[in-house]
């Protein structure tokens, strides 16, 4: 099938350049839709083939990435997402559904590595005289070595998980999961399963996944992809505005007020004060003539342009050409000829005193100049806040060159949305790309009479022509996240118990049917105020909450460590929530190492944590080596935001999961899984509260290991007291 869709996209690009437009667009669509069907058919190369069901009827079928036909038009091969698929995932020995024995079938490239079988019903499988072997897909992939990406999970895919990736699309879906049940993988794999069932749809209208951030979704940008599913917008919080890439994050109390839904309101006064009367009557001198804009002017052109409802800047242009036309009549006389009235009306639009004052009543505004003026301007934001108390507007207050932070983007947007893109921006970008089609066309041209190809029947212009056809004709995913008007037909959000309300606000313009796919961890909230429930949590969201799930299974921690990360939890005052169980235990979980002599706040390089954890990294990686493979496996470093700053280096950020080793703030790490966790100075990352602890204690996937300065929380202390190691300066261990 990649062989027949790679030579259909052949022969259709060498018919080349001739024809109409309309024939031309064609062939561009045909050939675009046949490559890509051949990438995804190329991407799930890997493990194609991963399971298989022989039924009570004698008849075996094969689950796999995607459907393939046999030569009889029968079905080799049948997509996990269909429902002929459904037994392989819910079939259970209390309720068998007609499945015999479950096979899961582990490939290298064509070739099968191992076999994992499950017998759903004894008599029948003595009967067929079936023979069985493995001993246990799931914990098999489990104890897998970690790697830089996540993995999809669609041959392992559990029964309580397989019931929500298939759960009606309509409304706001929840998954409520702790740490390592799996929330992350099966809202990606849902994601897949509706652009199965709803092709026609989500293809027109597309899936939006919003993350906590960049390394987050660099993490599991490959999972659908490994699913046959290419046309996904990805992006996290920071980044939903086009044109905005905010990685700075606030103090916890800056962001709670930045959050809050006051303001939507604020923001409306703001820009309708930048829609402005004048004190008094303005006089201007036009073409030797005397014309005038009184108050009252002014103010019936902004009634009318307010009524109109456009954003303000596209407003502007009919409020603008009113006050012209008030003008004109007053220079051009009362019956004016048709030629006369033209050039009156060019003089006052070019008049840079009529400009200015339409400007100071009218004023073009982009949303960052305007936000960064209601935080830098405090007589300006008290004029214009709603809801906002003086100690509230005064925490916001920074400088004018400050970056933006995640919490700024939902308020930029709903400025962006109230100001709109004004026809003057809109100009320059029609002059810019009408620019760029002259440079492109110059250079085709100076290529072909470089190569003496003139003359011929291909002119520069068909070519220049032809390479802007294959331009436009972009993907879905890449119009959309270009376009921040754009609205998906499917969102998922990830690690969404620490949305704000006004983030939930910008989500749901993105999605007005409401189809949400919402997965998080109450209990790994950021801040010291965890919402109670979901419903709290989801603020302007929670309306169209059509369904809660609830994972309480841990596939990935050890019991240890997720028994022990509860117990500090309920130590603290917060137990958690939604109580875990874990699926499996690994020996020697835990491990601590205390530092003497302190942390010097200082350089890096010169702080004793910073030397011990080099040293306990190299003993991590030791264990690594000798249990999983030479180099194999990865080893997150995990610290408080505030060390993170200082301790910034080659393994920290976006490019991490590069590294076998990661140091990330636990707000970076969110989301992810390591081998070995090495958690500095717990009590550090306690202080931006038990969500953070809560997060960096459930990252590993077979070793915590604590290294500190100061004294751990009660439990933990109590459980790591018979393994604790000392390290000194002048010794290292």
């Amino acid at each position: 099938m990649r062989t027949d869709y790679r030579e259909a996209q052949r022969r259709i690009e060498a018919q080349g350049a001739w024809g109409s437009p309309q024939a031309r667009t064609e062939r561009d669509a045909q050939a675009s839709h046949f490559g890509d069907q051949a990438m995804r058919l190329e991407q799930i190369q890997d493990h194609l083939v991963f399971g298989r069901v022989d039924m009570t009827d004698a008849s075996t079928h094969y689950i796999g990435r995607a459907g393939l036909p046999d030569s009889t038009g029968g079905r080799l091969l049948i997509d996990w997402r269909a429902p002929a698929a459904r037994p392989f995932y819910q079939a259970t020995a209390v309720t068998p559904a007609g499945v015999v024995r479950r096979r899961h079938i582990a490939t290298s490239g064509s070739v099968v590595t191992g076999i994992e079988d499950d017998v759903l019903d004894v008599d029948a499988a003595t009967d067929q005289g079936m023979t069985f072997q493995g001993e246990g897909a799931l914990m098999s992939a489990l104890a897998s070595a970690r790697g830089g990406h996540m993995s999809d999970i669609v041959a392992t895919i559990q029964a309580e998980q397989d019931a929500i990736i298939r759960s009606d699309d309509q409304g706001i879906v929840v998954v409520q999961g702790g740490p390592g049940t799996g929330k992350t993988a099966v809202a990606l794999h849902r994601a897949a399963y509706l652009l199965y069932t709803h092709r026609e749809r989500l293809e027109r209208s597309g899936v939006l996944i919003v993350g906590p951030s960049r390394i987050f979704l660099r993490y599991i940008e490959q999972v659908l992809p490994s699913l046959g599913e290419n046309g996904v917008v990805s992006v996290p919080m920071g980044e939903l505005v086009p044109g905005i890439h905010a990685v700075e994050t606030d103090p916890a109390e800056v962001a709670f007020v930045k959050g809050k839904t006051a303001w939507i309101e604020t923001a409306k006064a703001a820009v309708r004060d930048l829609q402005r009367l004048p004190a008094e009557t303005k006089t201007f001198s036009i073409g030797g003539k005397t014309a005038t804009l009184t108050p009252a002017d002014v103010a019936a052109a902004r009634s009318r342009a307010r009524r109109s409802s456009k954003p303000h800047n596209v407003a502007r242009t009919g409020f603008a050409l009113d006050l012209i036309d008030v003008l004109v009549r007053q220079v051009a006389g009362a019956d004016p000829d048709p030629e006369d009235l033209d050039w009156w009306r060019e003089s006052v639009r070019s008049s840079r005193d009529v400009r200015r004052e339409i400007n100071l009543c009218w004023m073009p505004t982009r949303a960052t100049d305007l936000l960064s003026r209601l935080y830098t301007k405090p007589d300006l934001l008290r004029r214009v806040a709603r809801g906002l108390s003086a100690r509230e507007q005064l925490l916001v207050s920074r400088p004018w060159d400050a970056p933006f932070t995640v919490a700024d983007v939902p308020l930029l947007d709903e400025l962006e949305e109230l100001l709109g893109t004004s026809e003057e921006l809109l100009n320059q970008k029609r002059r810019n790309r009408a620019a760029l089609e002259n440079e492109e066309l110059e250079r085709v041209r100076m290529a072909m009479e470089g190569q003496n190809l003139g003359g011929g029947i291909v002119s520069a212009e068909v070519l220049a022509e032809r390479a802007r056809g294959e331009r436009e004709w972009t993907p879905l995913a890449e119009r959309a996240v270009a376009d921040r008007t754009w609205t998906y037909g499917h969102v998922v959000v990830d690690e969404a118990q620490d949305l704000s309300p006004m983030a939930w606000h910008a989500l749901l313009r993105r999605c007005p049917a409401r189809s949400f796919t919402v997965v998080g961890d109450l209990d790994q909230a950021r801040g010291h105020q965890r919402p109670a429930n979901w419903e709290k949590a989801l603020g302007p969201a929670k309306r169209g909450l059509s369904s809660e799930f609830i994972l309480t299974v841990s596939y990935r921690t050890p019991a240890t460590v997720t028994t022990l990360a509860q117990q500090v939890l309920s130590d603290l005052g917060q137990p958690p929530l939604y109580p875990l169980t874990s699926a499996r235990e690994v020996e020697d979980a835990l491990a601590d190492t205390v530092v003497q002599g302190g942390d010097t706040n200082g350089d890096r390089e010169e702080d004793p944590l910073w030397k011990a954890v080099q040293d306990v990294v190299a003993q991590e990686e030791s264990l690594l080596d000798a249990t999983t493979g030479h180099g194999m496996g990865r080893i997150g470093v995990l610290v408080a935001d505030e060390r993170a700053h200082r301790w910034r280096g080659d393994i920290f950020g976006s490019t991490a999961l590069d590294h076998r080793v990661s140091v990330l703030s636990v707000a970076g790490a969110k989301g992810l899984e390591f081998d070995t966790t090495i958690v500095v100075e717990p009590t550090e990352i306690l202080s931006d509260g038990p969500g953070d602890l809560f997060v960096a204690m459930t990252r590993c996937t077979k070793r915590l290991h604590s290294v500190r300065s100061t004294e751990l929380p009660r439990a933990w202390a109590k459980a790591v007291t018979s393994v604790s190691d000392e390290w000194h300066p002048e010794a290292g261990h």
